[in-house]
């Protein structure tokens, strides 16, 4: 025997799933994006900017943080904890801040920008959905406590 599903249901796993897939999508964008700053940090190649005693002060204090920042991002969206996004809007803002409000100190690269606001954007609509549909499941639902009057 089979248990009739509500259509409220599909929607919320695939909201569910969808969620999980663009988490664990940029939570590796962003593990990879921490090892190219180890990379940078480390010196494997030549060049100004790909050792770390090369780099202009501004890279010296950016480069560090975003390598730990990135992993640690990457880490919380691929695990689905709660902290996820919450990083990787702090990554998302720190190069916001780097590359639109510092230019002249760090070349604007918009393209990881973009990448950024793509995804936050979609996992914010995402969320919204999710709510919208929770809070359409709760209006629908038959009410099991009895509409009490009292007289006075």
């Amino acid at each position: 025997m089979t248990v009739p599903v509500r259509p409220g249901d599909k929607a919320a796993a695939l909201n569910r799933i969808l969620t999980t897939v663009l988490k664990r999508g940029f939570g590796l964008f962003l593990f990879g994006g921490g090892i190219y700053y180890w990379v940078r940090l480390v010196g494997i190649f030549d060049g100004a900017l790909w050792r770390f005693d090369l780099m202009p002060f501004a890279w010296q204090v950016a480069a560090p943080a975003l390598a730990v920042l990135y992993p640690v991002a990457g880490i919380g969206l691929w695990t689905l904890m709660s902290w996820g996004p919450v990083m990787w809007l702090l990554v998302a803002g720190a190069e916001a801040i780097m590359h639109i409000g510092l230019p002249f100190l760090f070349s604007g690269k918009l393209f990881f920008l973009g990448f950024h606001l793509f995804g936050l954007a979609m996992l914010g609509v995402l969320r919204l959905v999710g709510e919208l549909e929770a809070a359409q499941r709760l209006k629908s639902r038959p009410s099991s406590i009895p509409d009490i009057k009292h007289e006075m």
